[in-house]
């Protein structure tokens, strides 16, 4: 399968505390259904999912960029409720209250953070990353990454500033095909989809590499609200292919566990590219549990 990707039909931005930029990009018609979209690590606002679902299913589709990254200028401060309280400004302006929530890989925690603090109807998690500091998540991943989760922990601004020191556009786009899979990676290659992802990532350290750095040890961390005190409809999307060790160890099924309104999908076909391939089975199910 090709993965389409359309470029943004809107952008805009605001200004938060002492003039810093908070910027989101748009899909869809503009009095569509409100769907806000969290992108994976260091991606710009500029790659979105499902833009023949989006007008099919008259969906809006809002993704605001994360401090430091794409058309948000950095946050020294940044952390779950300051993200938060960025998206609260983003949809207060835009009139907009409660849409529902994608989260994609790294994006899903920031997701999580939005629906603990009431901000969103339905989340739906798209082989998405999973609480891995939690003890039982912890046990079932592999060595490597449990080690990154103790060096977080043990030395947080150490790690983020060696990140924030060395990582870039390439270096990301690297990591990711090293972690796909075959299906997965034979996808992400396709010339056009590699073109517009590697731009987006191009956006997100075009401000240099500390928005991602922070992104990063904010999302391997504990989540503001577990799972367990959050009251929306949950939908969680894995795949079996999917070889990435950052996304969920066991495809989500602990965590389908912790939501009390979860209800999983799990696709042994499919990979981490699912977001793409799937894109109109996920919205459609999102907005019905919205």
């Amino acid at each position: 399968m090709t993965l389409v990707l359309t470029e943004p039909e809107r952008s805009g931005h605001l200004e938060r505390e002492h003039g810093r930029r908070v910027g989101w990009t748009e899909w869809g018609a503009p009095d569509g259904v409100p769907v806000l979209f969290c992108t994976g690590a260091a991606t710009s606002s500029s790659l979105g999912f499902g833009a023949e679902a989006v007008r099919e299913l008259g969906v809006r589709l809002l993704c605001v960029d994360r401090a430091g990254l794409g058309l948000s200028q950095p946050d020294p401060l940044k952390d779950f409720s300051r993200w938060t309280a960025d998206v609260a400004a983003v949809l207060e302006s835009l009139r907009l209250s409660r849409p529902a929530v994608v989260g994609f890989s790294q994006g899903a925690p920031f997701a999580v953070a939005l629906a603990g603090a009431g901000r969103v109807s339905a989340m739906a998690l798209v082989a998405g990353q999973d609480e891995l500091a939690h003890p039982a998540t912890r046990a079932l991943l592999p060595p490597e990454v449990a080690g990154m989760v103790a060096a977080i922990e043990a030395d947080r601004a150490g790690i983020e500033a060696g990140f924030a020191a060395r990582a870039d556009a390439d270096g990301m786009w690297a990591l990711v095909d090293g972690m796909s899979g075959p299906e997965d990676r034979a996808r992400y290659r396709e010339p056009a989809f590699a073109s517009a992802y590697r731009q987006a990532l191009r956006e997100g350290f075009a401000q240099g590499a500390s928005g991602y750095a922070r992104d990063l040890t904010l999302a391997m961390g504990r989540w503001p609200v577990p799972p367990e005190a959050i009251p929306v409809p949950v939908r969680l999307w894995y795949g079996g292919k999917d070889t990435s060790p950052v996304h969920s160890p066991d495809g989500g099924a602990l965590l389908a566990t912790r939501f009390p309104r979860a209800v999983r999908h799990f696709l042994p076909d499919e990979g981490g590219s699912l977001l793409w391939t799937r894109a109109r089975d996920i919205l459609r199910d999102l907005l019905a549990a919205a």
